[in-house]
Order: C-alpha cells, then sequence, then structure tokens
C-alpha cells in the first residue's frame, strides 16, 4: 500500500472548521475596503521574476534567498509572486489603468516565500492589501493608517501598535547612507554575517537587525531623521496632525526602515503578540516604484496585511457563521425530489438562509443525529403526513421546546419571528 502524501513544508491545509473565521475576515475587509471606495485587482500567481529583482531589490533576502524562482520550457525566468505591490503596479502600468486617473485597489490572496515555518509564518500565507496611485499624501497617507485602525476594530482585534517613520526621499538618503556605512565599517568586527553582507547593498536593513549582540551598535548608529529633507519633514508633520486630530495613537520608530528597497518617505507597521512574528501589517510610500517598472513617475502608497498572523489573534471562540440555520430531513427516500423543491423554495423565500438538506439516506434517529451534529438550530421534517397538509415539522435542536407543525407557506415568518435566522 502506498504512503500517504502529505502537504508540502510551510504549505498548510485550511480546514473547514477553521474557514469560518477566513470568511468572516474576508467578508469584513471587502465591505470596509468598498465602503472606502477602494476596487479589487486580482493579479497572477507566477510572474517574472524580473519585477522583483528591480523593485524589492536584489539584495533583500526575498530576492536573495526567499523567492521560488524557475525558468520555464521557454527559457523565462519566473517565480511565485512573494509580495503583492509589485504585481498590482505591474498591472496597472501594462493596462494602462494610471492614464484614467487617481487609483484605489485592493487584492488579497496567497504570497510564497521560502522561510523558516513557525507560529504565524508559513511558506504559502495570504496576504491582503490597499495599494493608491496618483495621490502624493500624506493625507491618503494617512486614510491608509485610518483604515487600518476601523479594521482592527471592526474584527475585534485589541492590543496592537502602531510605528511610523519617515525614510525621505531616495536622494536625502544617499547622504545618510554614506554617514551609516563608514559608522558600521569602523565597528566591522561587531557585525553579524548578514549585516556584513548587507553593508555594501542595502546598509539601512542592518538598523533592523533582530540580533541581541548588536543591539547596543544599532541604537548609537547615525539617526536618519538628521538627514531628511525638508519636504519629508513637512509631510511627516501633516501626517502626525491628521492621525492626532482622527484619534490614532503612534510611536515614532526612529529605527524603522521596512524590509524593500521601494520604500521612501512614510514607513509604518502595525505589531503585537506574536512574538518574534510582531508584525502583521505594514506599508509605507513608494513614489519610485512605477518608474521602476517602466512607467511614469507617480506618487504611490499601500499596505498589506498577514491574514493568518490576524486570525491567531482574533478570538479563538467558534464561529456561527458557517452553522446551518436549518437542516431538512425528508422521511421517504421517495420524496426526496419534493424535498429538494420545497428547499428551493425556501431559499428563494428567505434570502441568506443557510438551510442543509440532509443526503445519504439512514432512519429517521440517524438522521436527527446528522442534524445535530451540523450545528443547525432546527431541524424541518418532511413526511407523507406534512406534504399531505402543506406543512412542515419543526424541531428545536439547541433549547427545550416542543416539535410543532408550521403552514409551509408562514415558515419564514415563523423562522424570523423566532429569532432562527
Amino acid at each position: 500500500m502506498a504512503g500517504i502524501i502529505k502537504a508540502v513544508k510551510g504549505m498548510h491545509d485550511i480546514l473547514p472548521d477553521q474557514s469560518a473565521r477566513w470568511l468572516a475576515f474576508e467578508r469584513i475587509f471587502v465591505d470596509l475596503a468598498t465602503a472606502y471606495g477602494y476596487k479589487q485587482i486580482r493579479m497572477p500567481l507566477v510572474e517574472q521574476a524580473e519585477v522583483f529583482k528591480r523593485t524589492v531589490g536584489e539584495a533583500t533576502d526575498i530576492v536573495e534567498k526567499e523567492m521560488y524562482s524557475f525558468t520555464d520550457r521557454n527559457e523565462d525566468f519566473l517565480c511565485l509572486r512573494p509580495e503583492g505591490t509589485a504585481s498590482c503596479v505591474r498591472a496597472c502600468i501594462e493596462h494602462g489603468l494610471l492614464r484614467l486617473g487617481a487609483q484605489r485597489l485592493w487584492y488579497g490572496g496567497p504570497m510564497f516565500r521560502r522561510e523558516r515555518p513557525q507560529a504565524g509564518r508559513y511558506r504559502q500565507f495570504h496576504q491582503f492589501g490597499l495599494e493608491t496611485l496618483g495621490m502624493p499624501g500624506p493625507d491618503i497617507d494617512a486614510e491608509l493608517i485610518i483604515f487600518t485602525h476601523r479594521l482592527w476594530r471592526a474584527l475585534g482585534i485589541e492590543g496592537l501598535a502602531l510605528q511610523i517613520n519617515s525614510l525621505g526621499t531616495i536622494e536625502s538618503r544617499a547622504g545618510y547612507r554614506e554617514q551609516l556605512v563608514a559608522y558600521f565599517e569602523s565597528h566591522i568586527e561587531q557585525l553579524d554575517e548578514d549585516s556584513r553582507r548587507r553593508l555594501s547593498t542595502n546598509p539601512l536593513r542592518i538598523l533592523d537587525s533582530k540580533n541581541p549582540d548588536m543591539q547596543a551598535l544599532i541604537d548609537a548608529a547615525p539617526m536618519l531623521s538628521e538627514y531628511l529633507d525638508d519636504e519629508s519633514l513637512r509631510d511627516f508633520e501633516e501626517l502626525r496632525s491628521i492621525l492626532d486630530q482622527a484619534g490614532v495613537s503612534y510611536r515614532i520608530n526612529p529605527r524603522l526602515v521596512r524590509g524593500l528597497d521601494y520604500y521612501q518617505k512614510l514607513v509604518f507597521e502595525w505589531v503585537g503578540g506574536l512574538g518574534a512574528q510582531s508584525t502583521v501589517c505594514a506599508g509605507g510610500r513608494y513614489d519610485g516604484l512605477v518608474e521602476q517598472l517602466g512607467g511614469r513617475a507617480t506618487p504611490a502608497a499601500g499596505f498589506a496585511l498577514g491574514v493568518e498572523r490576524l486570525l491567531a489573534l482574533m478570538a479563538q471562540e467558534e464561529t456561527d457563521a458557517d452553522r446551518p440555520h436549518a437542516s431538512l430531513i425528508v422521511t421517504d427516500q421517495e420524496m426526496m425530489g419534493i424535498g429538494f423543491q420545497f428547499s428551493e423554495r425556501l431559499r428563494d423565500a428567505v434570502p441568506g438562509i443557510r438551510l442543509m438538506v440532509n443526503c445519504g439516506g439512514g432512519n429517521l434517529k440517524n438522521q436527527f443525529k446528522k442534524a445535530n451534529r451540523s450545528g443547525a438550530t432546527v431541524a424541518l421534517v418532511l413526511g407523507q403526513e406534512e406534504r399531505q397538509a402543506g406543512e412542515i415539522s419543526v424541531k428545536f435542536l439547541r433549547e427545550e421546546r416542543e416539535q410543532i407543525r408550521v403552514d409551509q407557506d408562514g415558515l419564514p415568518n415563523f423562522l424570523s419571528q423566532n429569532g432562527i435566522i
């Protein structure tokens, strides 16, 4: 007998008892994004690897170590998308969306990185995000943060803390980069292997190191805020003013740099509750990204959130969102056609009702057991007597009440009046 084939390491199945919370999150996110005026965009899972080498940065861990890349039969160098922003911008350029004016877009779906699996981190993981193009900010930057602030409340998540920083423009950051490199080169013996590698490629990422042995060295490094240009300082102050007036608390983290090369000016993270994997949402401004992918200079900002990490923070109580309101039991197999006819009429009469028809046969006792296990509030019983009388028997499964018969045409009102739907 052949052995059991298991899922690839780091790729996880979302089982029926978990999927209700996923659906609840997706509904809340989509409804909120729509309410804010954002429209959905869907990008392919497979992209040209050049999309991410050019934008995320060749010296980043994502491109150097984590990206699932391969050469196909046509010798094209492709990859599974490791993040959504660059894909979204590529699609906007390719299809001319930027010629239509400012864009507010949302997306959601799986991303892929070959990281070491741990709590809240998988090799196939899911991100939802907002991307805005054509608006220079800082008002749209504030909207992105205010959106996430409202999202946490809608999801019932508490305890997340907002950190913000400004990276300045690429031009103003160049002077800081020189000073930072000179500082770390003078302490080269204290750098770990990753930091020495980043010194010549992406020195700002050293500031994001989690190595405790380097924290004192990092704390004493030159501060980016001392090199910011006037425009970046002005935008950052205006952003803070909007957040203060909107009642959104935050902390300025001068060492917050983000791990992707395309960010400039604002960067932000929401952190909390998952140990080493404490960032659940991150984003900022990426004004140069459109140009990097061949488009015209376009202001842009956005964020992405990790669904797995958010769901780990959501309340663990089992949701009622996927439980049936009612389970239909047809006592005679020869009446199954009549049963399905009745169930479809009821679905037409009560939009949104979750009605499960018991299939697979079995005696009445076993059918009641299946109805009870489904989590349904009531069992609706249709037999020969009920059919001839134009009625349906209603048995309450979650409370001690007498089984009663109800006129079939009056069933929708009965279900509503008794709080079943």
